[in-house]
Parts: structure tokens; C-alpha cells; sequence
């Protein structure tokens, strides 16, 4: 179990004050720390740039990824201001850090207006019950596609 460091928790609250501050997004701020090093930062900036994916967390990942040239951050741990919404839990999954560690809960962002508890049900509901229709079309022709990279020698597992 890694032991949490509360200077980088600070930080990373820090991090949130100052994006709202400057208007670049919403109170969400992530940092991603290797060894005792922060290698990333990332700030929630939907609204500055216009972009549903840039949560903190995926801002603050993709840039970690880039700055140790991998797609896993394996022995990182990653700080965020609040709990990961789904998509950034994903993507935090995906990326395979030793730990996280937030400070807001869901239920608090919610209490602000960032209500993420909708799309935690959403995942639970069938695909014909969704809010967004969802279909599925052309699957064989697809799957063609997964049979050729399946037998592909040189393909980079994740």
C-alpha cells in the first residue's frame, strides 16, 4: 500500500483554486507523482477548450503518458481533488497507476452541480434502456478486424 502524501494533495487543491481563479474550468485539479517527483498536472478545462474529455485527471494522465513515454503509469500514483467520474475512472484503470488517492467525494461534487451519479447508473442499464440510444451494426465485418490483429505478431498488448 502506498502511504499518501499530503503535500501533493495540497497541491492538487491548490491546483483546482487556481483554475477557477483564472476561469480555465471547473474546481478539479490532478497530478500525477513518480518516486517523489510530480511528473504531471492536469486541470479540468471542458469549457476553456471546449472538449467533454478534459477532466483533470485525463488531462493529467495524458501528459504523464507522454512525459515517461508509456501507456501505463505503473509505479505513479495519482492526487485528484475529487472522486473520478466513470469516464476518468476508466481511463485511470486503463493507465494502471500503483494507487489514487481524492479528496472530495461524488456526492460532493454533486451537491455543486456536478452530478456523476446519473452516469453511474446509466453504465447499469441495459443498451435499449439508455437516456442516449446505443445500436449495435455490422458486428461480423468488425470482428474481421479483431481475428487479423489477434494473429498479429507484433501488436503491443495493453
Amino acid at each position: 500500500m502506498t502511504t499518501p502524501n499530503l503535500s501533493f494533495m495540497r497541491e492538487t487543491i491548490d491546483l483546482s483554486r487556481r483554475n477557477i481563479r483564472e476561469g480555465k474550468g471547473g474546481p478539479f485539479a490532478a497530478l500525477v507523482v513518480k518516486g517523489n517527483t510530480v511528473i504531471a498536472r492536469g486541470t479540468n478545462l471542458v469549457t476553456s477548450t471546449n472538449d467533454p474529455t478534459a477532466h483533470a485527471e485525463i488531462v493529467a494522465i495524458r501528459e504523464a503518458c507522454r512525459a515517461i513515454g508509456s501507456f501505463q503509469l505503473t509505479d505513479c500514483v495519482l492526487y485528484t481533488s475529487c472522486e473520478p467520474c466513470p469516464m476518468c475512472l476508466g481511463a485511470i484503470y486503463w493507465a494502471r497507476p500503483k494507487a489514487v488517492f481524492f479528496a472530495n467525494t461524488r456526492g460532493d461534487a454533486a451537491s455543486i452541480g456536478f452530478d456523476d451519479e446519473f452516469l453511474y447508473r446509466e453504465l447499469t442499464v441495459p443498451l435499449s434502456g439508455r437516456k442516449i440510444p446505443i445500436t449495435q451494426l455490422m458486428r461480423n465485418e468488425a470482428f474481421d478486424v479483431f481475428r487479423e490483429w489477434e494473429k498479429m505478431e507484433s501488436k503491443i498488448r495493453y
